[in-house]
């Protein structure tokens, strides 16, 4: 039984609520808590530790938003169905971990870690101005500003970003050599320092793998696991993995959704061999994996010698509690590859993306790719190094998590006009679902599009399982604030009754 009894350092650079939420989690990830178990009253729990009644509601209220613990009514807060695995030696852990020369980040401390990136209620915002263009004009909205791919080109940091380009050009003739194909060294240091202090993941510079973005390095990873793997693909889903399995003639197999992410159950009897996730804001569905699906996911690829591909998909962006720490870094026995692309949080055109590969499959990519060239610029990888170490990509973050999380609110606040109108999915990224039952998708669409705003049915994503009826996904990364009102208008007057 996991003992209440811990001491909190109220002179700690960490909140006392948030140790007391790192101590109770990481109790339920190790199986010191179990599935049932209660945990004390607030009222209990401040008696015993002498914190205030906050601490604890704080603390509990974490633990709820991530998924280790449920709430019932007039009960209290009981231990959710986390799969404890224990640990397997090497795992994601870098090899200075294991030799015994542990870095000075504790990846260890995930749930208590600083996460300055993130766009939560409490994020420091900053003011920061960049010199570029200053946005879109005030006039009618674009057809492709409610797209789910369109993100804010007028906050990218233009004049930083040409700074280092032009410092990086005329200083360094030797990035005109052949590089490492795996990707410049401080770049991937310095994705290493990022990944471990902001998203939790478990790795070294050596482990990370960088190529002109996630098509390629998703080509690259199916053809390490070879032709036999079959693949377990959410249903509804990303669509992009999808084309690259197919134009190899891969085996897929479609795994429901539920409202913690794809069901364990029928994966379980899907037969793949490979799952590929979005678990962090799920595209198009806008869920959270919480952490006891996490667990229960981990424990299906270490039970068979099973992969996870964790595509940590709008993890940037998230306006309803702070993210959970990445799946990688919650599994200890190797069995997750981390991928992300810089293409969401800065521009699509910048096409930098990156994995990090456990120990095996580094082998077998240096077998197979270690003489190529690398697949990116080695001066843009030299200038995005320097925008992650010297601080550029975090100002960059938070001010246009800032710009997205007030567009978000303006938005959510626009179309609360329309009778019967609800959303889901808007906790994080850049889109989320809207559905309006007296209408079916098509009339939604078609009408939109007369409106001059066309938009995607949830259907088009779905190959199995049949979607609700009447739902739509709006992205709002390319909708400038000013024309939101505009665009809501349009879209009430489009689907109004009288129409």
């Amino acid at each position: 039984m996991f003992s209440f009894t811990l001491t909190l350092d109220p002179q700690g650079k960490t909140p006392m609520y948030d140790q007391l939420y790192a101590a109770v989690a990481a109790a339920i990830r190790e199986g010191a808590l179990r599935h049932g178990e209660k945990l004390p009253s607030k009222r209990e729990l401040c008696a015993r530790l002498g914190v205030s009644r906050a601490t604890v509601e704080t603390a509990y209220e974490l633990l709820l938003a991530e998924g280790y613990v449920e709430s019932r009514p007039r009960s209290g807060y009981y231990v959710e169905d986390y799969v404890s695995t224990p640990t397997a030696g090497t795992g994601n852990a870098c090899p200075a971990c294991e030799a015994g020369n542990p870095p000075a980040v504790d990846f260890r401390y995930v749930p208590g870690m600083k996460r300055t990136m993130r766009t939560s209620d409490a994020w420091p915002y900053m003011e920061e101005r960049e010199s570029g263009s200053s946005g879109s004009s005030s006039g009618a909205p674009s057809p492709s500003l409610l797209s789910t791919s369109a993100v804010d080109v007028s906050a990218f940091p233009y004049a930083s970003w040409a700074k280092l380009y032009k410092e990086v050009v005329y200083n360094s003739p030797a990035l005109l050599q052949r590089g490492d194909p795996r990707g410049e060294a401080a770049l991937r240091e310095a994705l290493a320092r990022l990944l471990s202090e902001y998203r939790g993941v478990r790795c070294g510079p050596e482990q990370l793998v960088v190529g002109s973005g996630m098509e390629t390095l998703m080509g690259q990873l199916i053809t390490l696991f070879g032709p036999e793997a079959v693949y377990a693909m959410e249903d509804p889903g990303y669509p992009a993995m999808e084309r690259t399995l197919r134009a190899r003639g891969r085996s897929i197999r479609y795994v429901p959704m539920d409202g913690s992410g794809m069901d364990g159950e029928a994966l379980e009897a899907s037969g793949a061999t490979v799952a590929y996730l979005t678990p962090s804001h799920q595209f198009p569905l806008g869920i959270t994996m919480p952490a006891s699906r996490r667990s229960r996911l981990l424990g299906w690829a270490a039970a068979g010698e099973r992969w996870i591909v964790e595509d940590d998909y709008d993890s940037e962006f998230r306006y309803g509690g702070r993210p959970i720490s990445s799946m990688q870094g919650m599994d200890r026995h190797g069995r997750v590859i981390y991928a992300g692309t810089f293409s969401r949080s800065l521009a699509p055109a910048i096409r930098l993306a990156y994995m990090v590969l456990p120990a095996p499959l580094l082998d077998r990519w240096q077998a197979l790719y270690g003489r190529q060239q690398p697949t990116v610029s080695r001066y843009e990888q030299t200038v995005m190094a320097r925008f992650l170490a010297e601080g550029y990509y975090s100002r960059y973050i938070r001010r246009v998590g800032k710009l997205y999380a007030d567009r978000r609110a303006a938005l959510l606040a626009a179309l609360g006009e329309i009778p019967g109108l609800s959303v889901t999915g808007a906790d994080g990224g850049i889109h989320f679902l809207v559905r309006l039952s007296r209408l079916s998708e098509a009339e939604l669409l078609g009408r939109a599009a007369e409106a001059g705003l066309p938009l995607r049915g949830l259907s088009e994503f779905c190959h199995r399982v049949t979607p609700p009826e009447s739902t739509l996904i709006l992205g709002y990364g390319g909708l400038p604030t000013e024309q939101v009102a505009q665009a809501a208008a349009r879209l009430k007057a489009a689907w109004s009754e009288d129409n």
